[in-house]
């Protein structure tokens, strides 16, 4: 790093709240509200100091609708440069990542219950969206042959499990709402055979109730733009595959429509290929295929298999 480079770096963090802000933002991905919250400063007064630190080429933003996300830079020797200096970091700066670390804790508490509030109604919202496209039909298209252990990472009302059954020894669904998972149990409540092959977790996404190697295959439908760290739900699933395992995966291809957002408790509004499939090839994944599917809403979904 040139001695130009150096003092640019200095003179962007010579100021409290901007140090502040980079450590926060070295270890989450937060919107300018956020941040708002946690410093407890007005909003002209954060997103002047984020200009500041981003034009330096400390931090990162990404736009997402309406929304501006920051995060620090990830590569690069300005990456190299925060990691040298936060670990002067004071007591006082810790506690602001113990308020950033409550307020993902928040956001996940929040999004269950919104699953719970509209548990009742959600495969009529998907349709909404999917219209006549069968996501189901996809998913057990893709089970691969013989398969032992298949697994539906946000199962929600079960109705993917169903198409897991037909053609896997044992299904296990994982969702972190217990009104879904009470949905999806009822779904099978008839059919004592099915039930006798079929197990229902209680879980987060980003730390999965299964065992390393568990499961041959997984899928992960239309949940990915609800996380916090979508790479890490990945890294996850790479961790609970067997060697040689599949992973499905649908998301939606990056959109607008902010309204997403308030009707289906959308995180990210959905994601460019480069960016699904980088997740996908950093947690260890091979690309093997990808297509997109027309949808209604004027909205697209990536439909992308890979194999560890």
């Amino acid at each position: 790093m040139h001695t130009q480079d150096i003092l640019k770096n200095i003179k962007a963090l010579a100021d409290d709240t901007r140090l502040r802000l980079a450590y926060i933002l070295w270890h989450y991905e937060l919107s300018v509200n956020e941040l708002v919250t946690i410093l407890n400063m007005g909003q002209s007064r954060v997103s002047r100091h984020l200009k500041i630190l981003t034009d330096a080429g400390l931090l990162q933003a990404r736009r997402d609708g309406l929304w501006v996300f920051y995060k620090a830079v990830e590569e690069g020797e300005n990456k190299e440069f925060l990691a040298s200096i936060f670990g002067f970091i004071t007591k006082e700066i810790q506690n602001d990542l113990d308020l950033a670390s409550r307020m993902i804790e928040e956001r996940a508490i929040k999004t269950r219950l919104f699953f719970n509030s509209i548990a009742d109604d959600w495969d009529e919202l998907n349709k909404e969206v999917l219209g006549d496209f069968s996501l189901p039909n996809e998913v057990r298209n893709s089970v691969p042959k013989n398969c032992k252990i298949a697994v539906d990472l946000g199962c929600g009302t079960g109705e993917v499990l169903e198409k897991l059954l037909e053609v896997s020894a044992m299904a296990i669904g994982v969702d972190g709402s217990p009104k879904m998972l009470d949905l999806a149990r009822r779904r099978f409540n008839d059919n004592i055979n099915k039930l006798a092959n079929l197990s229902f977790r209680i879980g987060e996404l980003d730390h999965l109730p299964l065992r390393d190697s568990e499961a041959n295959f997984a899928c992960i439908n239309l949940v990915l733009h609800h996380l916090s760290e979508p790479k890490i739900a990945i890294d996850e699933i790479y961790r609970v595959l067997t060697p040689k395992g599949y992973v499905f995966i649908s998301d939606f291809v990056q959109h607008k429509e902010e309204v997403m957002r308030k009707n289906y408790g959308d995180r990210w509004l959905g994601f460019s290929k480069d960016s699904l499939e980088n997740f996908v090839t950093e947690a260890g994944f091979k690309v093997i295929k990808y297509k997109t599917q027309k949808v209604k809403m004027g909205l697209h979904l990536h439909l992308l298999i890979a194999q560890k």
